[in-house]
Parts: structure tokens; C-alpha cells; sequence
């Protein structure tokens, strides 16, 4: 082949281009190789590419002019101060006079030799600039960018082809117009493609705030676990991705990699849609639709009216019914703190919930004397930590199946084909006695393992939860450090979580100055220390 032919190598160079063009995901990395592209295919000195809006209007999306070392807009970070052009005039009457307009009405290519005689155009604008810039801007070459269903989507405009040799400034060529019309519509494809692709992300993750927003207006508590076990999860995979050393060091993540965790990671709890919120948001023992706490306030003060019937009738003495109100009063207080559930309940607390419901009987609606405590009420007050129930741990732990049935039934591209994997194993152990499945840590991906650490940690040092206070970053990580201990979370995982201080960087984020205490990590249950070439490495 003749590489010599400038047509040939104009060719050679369109079909490289075609190639990249289809691969790049970043919008203005896209429209920096097309411009570049089509600078050096032509050897042009400046160029410019338009975006048409919605608005009909012409929007510069970057602009250079190589000779005076200008670069705005695209990838350079410096904006283009230029407002957009509109196409049409104040009346809707089409605006011909400007020759970016007129090849967007006419989907026409525009090849000016020299603007300073060309007729038709209005190009006192390009003068003064010129004057402004000691500029020349000679030969224009304006195309217009028709996309695959022959929508014109902007426009590209080169000016001032230079012969390589000499520096001259040239008119385009035939050769490099028809060069110039083939890159521009597969620029306007590629471009179509890539805008196509990025509003359907932002459709799917919308659809998954939309998940989320109703998860949180059941549950208010779980808003900020569903956005924060995510940004954790990343954190740590990240973490791992960087370590160089230690028996994780082969693990790599892509952009790709993240994105999709991250994906997983917000819909780690989907499944919590169908879990009833008297369950999700059980703040006490007793609490149901309401907290049943204020039925045995009621049944006490029945209880306390009918003894000072007894004292008025005269069938009890002041002293005895002293006695019994004492009595009572300090057993509903019990009560009303075990409610809480903040503590751990002994065999001693619970056999006093037992001695209280056997001591007093009351006399309900039908004038009937029934126990002052009943079974289901006993059975809450007796729960020996938090605030539920086996059934109501059954109903909140059947969301993580919900979870993985709902995301198992949607057709994931290959890109986001781990997700139902990642999210679904955020509850398993490591020696196999998590759930739903029962996996085992070799049956678990690092990432999957990283949200489980994830899902612990936020849950652990958490504020904005119902039924408790947020841990001090020290006993979370003392609380972490034994569940490593306990095969309940990876324990490769917890040593890169302590050596890179994860825990210090989420801490600094999400965590309230009074939580963050003093970390001396070799207090940490677990903690092992890093290998001696870890951070050399």
C-alpha cells in the first residue's frame, strides 16, 4: 500500500479513529479525540465542536486553536466564555447568516477558502476576534454531525488547513471534506451512543433511588445505611485493590469493578421493601403498631385505682396499700427500662419479668380478672438483647432472600452480571453459619466479603437507629475484631480494613466527633500486625 498518498493516510487515520471512537465512555474525552482527530487528518490549526440542545441551540463544547496555544472546554477544565448561537431568529424564522446555523438547516457542508471574501455569511464576528487575537482565520471547513436516525446532533468546524511543509494556510480539500463528513457522522454516532448509554445508567440508578426513597419512607432509620454501606464497601475494596503486599495484594478492581460494586452495594436491602415497618423500626421490646408499653401503664394505674377503692371500702389498710403501690410502681419502672432493650438481659432480669406478670392480676373491660402481663408480652419483655423477637429476626432476615429474588430476575448486562452475587452475601459467614445460603468464605467472592464487613461496621457505629446509640469507633472495632475471631467476617479483609485505617477515613465522614475516641490497634481483638515490606511495598 502507497502509505505515501495523502488520501490513503487521511484513510488509514479515519479508520483508526472509528475504532477508538466506539470505545470511549468519557463525553468530553469523546469529543476531544474527535476534534483531535479531525485536526490532524486535515492538519488544521483550530477547530471547534457544537452541541444542538434542546433549546435549538448551538453550544460550544470545546474550542483550539493550536498556534495560540488555546484549549477550552472538553478535557482542559477551562470553560468556554462563549454563550451558545440560536438557530433561529427572535421571529422562529431559520438564522442563515451564520455559517454554523446554515449547515444545521441545510445539512449542507460549508467549504469557505478564505472568510474575509467569502459572500453570504456574517462573519464579523470571526474578524473580531481575529483583531483581538492577531489572528487570521482563513479557510473554514463547517460539517454538520447527523447521527444514525439522521438527526443533526451539532456541528464541527476546522479553520486554517496548513501545509505540513511550509506553514501555509490552504483551502480543504475535496479529499479532506469527504474525510471530514465520514469522521463527523461516525463522531455524531459514537457521540449519540455514548449520551444514549449514560441516560439509561442514570434511568437505572434512578430506579434504584426510587427503591430506596420508598424503603426510606417506611423506615426513615435505613436511609442512611442504604447509601452508606455502599461507599464503604468501596472504600475497603479500594483498599484492598491498593495493597501491594499480604495475601490479598493479586486483587485488582477497574472502574468498571467499582462502579458495579457500587451498584450492589445500593441494593444490597432492596429486599426490606416487603419487610413490615412496625419490624424494621421495633425501637422497643413491646413496640408493635404502637409501643404496647402504655397498655400495661394503663393495666397498672386499674390496678392502683382498684386498691384505693379497697382503702375507701375499708377492706385494705393504708399501710398494706402503701406497700403495694410501692410495689407496683417500682415493678412497672422495671419494666418500662427492660422495654428499651439497650442492655443485656441475665437469667435473674428475666426471672423477675416472670415474678412481676405472676404478681398481679387486673380487671379488664369484661370485669374479669386477667394476668397483669400476658404471654406475648412476656415473651418481648424476656428478649435477652436488642428489641426482637425470633419470628420478627425471621421476617427481618427473610428481606436478604427477597433481595436476592428480586435482583436474581432482572437481565444483567455483563458489565453489572456480579451484582445479585455482591449483594446477596452481605449476611454470610465465613464458616458457613450465615444466611440465606449457609457460604463459606472460599464460596465468596472479595467483594461480596468486603459488604459484609461493610453491612457490621455501619450497623455498629450507625446513630440514626431506632433502638440505639451509635457505638465509639473503639468498641466497634473491639466488636469487629471478635467477629473476625469468630469466623463471622473475612479476616484477610479486617486486616487490610485496621492497616489502611479505612475505619479513620469512613469515621471522618459519617461519624459525630463524640463516637471517634483513641485507636490503639494493637489493643484490637484479632489484630494482626502488617507484613514488614506491606507499606514498602
Amino acid at each position: 500500500m502507497n502509505t505515501k498518498n495523502p488520501e490513503i493516510k487521511m484513510m488509514q487515520k479515519l479508520l483508526e479513529v472509528g475504532a477508538s471512537l466506539s470505545s470511549e465512555k468519557d463525553i468530553d474525552q469523546l469529543l476531544e479525540n474527535i476534534l483531535q482527530a479531525a485536526m490532524s487528518i486535515t492538519n488544521a490549526d483550530g477547530g471547534s465542536i457544537y452541541r444542538l440542545t434542546e433549546d435549538q441551540h448551538l453550544k460550544f463544547e470545546i474550542l483550539i486553536t493550536k498556534s495560540k496555544g488555546a484549549h477550552l472546554g472538553g478535557k482542559s477544565g477551562t470553560p468556554i466564555p462563549f454563550p451558545p448561537i440560536a438557530i433561529n431568529k427572535p421571529d422562529g424564522s431559520p438564522e442563515m447568516s451564520r455559517v454554523v446555523c446554515y449547515a444545521v438547516h441545510k445539512d449542507e457542508t460549508i467549504n469557505i477558502p478564505d472568510a474575509y471574501n467569502a459572500t453570504g455569511f456574517d462573519f464579523s464576528g470571526t474578524k473580531l476576534f481575529d483583531e483581538k487575537n492577531n489572528y487570521r482565520s482563513q479557510s473554514f471547513l463547517t460539517v454538520p454531525m447527523q447521527n444514525h436516525e439522521s438527526e443533526i446532533i451539532g456541528v464541527m468546524q476546522l479553520i486554517n488547513a496548513t501545509d505540513a511543509d511550509t506553514g501555509k494556510i490552504l483551502p480543504f480539500s475535496a479529499a479532506q471534506q469527504e474525510i471530514l463528513e465520514a469522521l463527523a457522522s461516525q463522531a455524531a454516532i459514537a457521540l449519540t451512543n455514548r449520551l444514549l448509554i449514560n441516560r439509561l445508567e442514570d434511568l437505572f440508578e434512578g430506579f434504584i433511588s426510587m427503591i430506596n426513597d420508598a424503603i426510606d419512607d417506611k423506615s426513615p432509620y435505613t436511609s442512611g445505611h442504604c447509601m452508606r454501606v455502599p461507599e464503604l464497601t468501596v472504600m475497603l475494596a479500594d483498599a484492598v485493590n491498593s495493597a501491594k503486599a499480604g495475601p490479598l495484594k493479586d486483587f485488582t478492581m477497574t472502574d468498571g469493578d467499582r462502579h458495579e460494586l457500587k451498584i450492589a452495594g445500593l441494593l444490597h436491602d432492596c429486599g426490606k421493601i416487603t419487610t413490615p415497618v412496625h419490624i424494621v423500626d421495633k425501637a422497643t421490646k413491646l413496640e408493635a403498631i404502637f409501643d404496647r408499653i402504655a397498655v400495661i401503664d394503663l393495666k397498672a394505674q386499674i390496678i392502683l385505682r382498684d386498691i384505693a377503692i379497697e382503702v375507701k371500702e375499708g377492706t385494705l389498710d393504708e399501710a398494706t396499700a402503701l406497700t403495694k403501690k410501692t410495689q407496683l410502681l417500682d415493678d412497672l419502672a422495671y419494666l418500662q427500662k427492660t422495654n428499651i432493650g439497650g442492655e443485656f438481659m441475665s437469667n435473674a432480669d428475666i426471672e423477675r419479668v416472670s415474678e412481676i406478670a405472676q404478681r398481679y392480676t387486673w380487671k379488664n373491660s369484661a370485669g374479669e380478672q386477667a394476668p397483669f402481663l400476658n404471654a406475648d408480652e412476656i415473651k418481648n419483655l424476656t428478649i435477652r438483647a436488642g428489641t426482637l423477637t425470633e419470628e420478627d429476626r425471621q421476617i427481618i432476615n427473610h428481606h436478604i432472600e427477597v433481595t436476592i429474588t428480586m435482583l436474581e430476575k432482572l437481565p444483567w448486562p455483563k458489565h453489572l452480571k456480579n451484582v445479585p452475587e455482591y449483594a446477596g452475601g452481605h449476611h454470610e459467614r465465613m464458616d458457613g453459619k450465615g444466611y440465606p445460603k449457609g457460604l463459606t468464605r472460599d464460596q465468596m467472592s472479595v467483594q461480596a466479603r468486603c459488604m459484609a464487613i461493610a453491612d457490621v461496621f455501619e450497623a455498629l457505629t450507625a446513630s440514626d437507629r431506632p433502638y440505639k446509640k451509635g457505638k465509639k469507633l473503639s468498641e466497634s472495632l473491639e466488636i469487629l475484631g471478635k467477629m473476625k475471631l469468630g469466623a463471622h467476617i473475612d479476616p484477610d479483609l479486617f486486616d487490610v480494613f485496621i492497616w489502611e485505617k479505612v475505619y479513620e477515613k469512613y469515621a471522618s465522614k459519617y461519624l459525630p466527633a463524640e463516637q471517634i475516641d483513641e485507636i490503639d490497634v494493637a489493643k484490637i481483638p484479632g489484630y494482626n500486625p502488617p507484613p514488614e515490606n506491606y507499606f514498602k511495598a
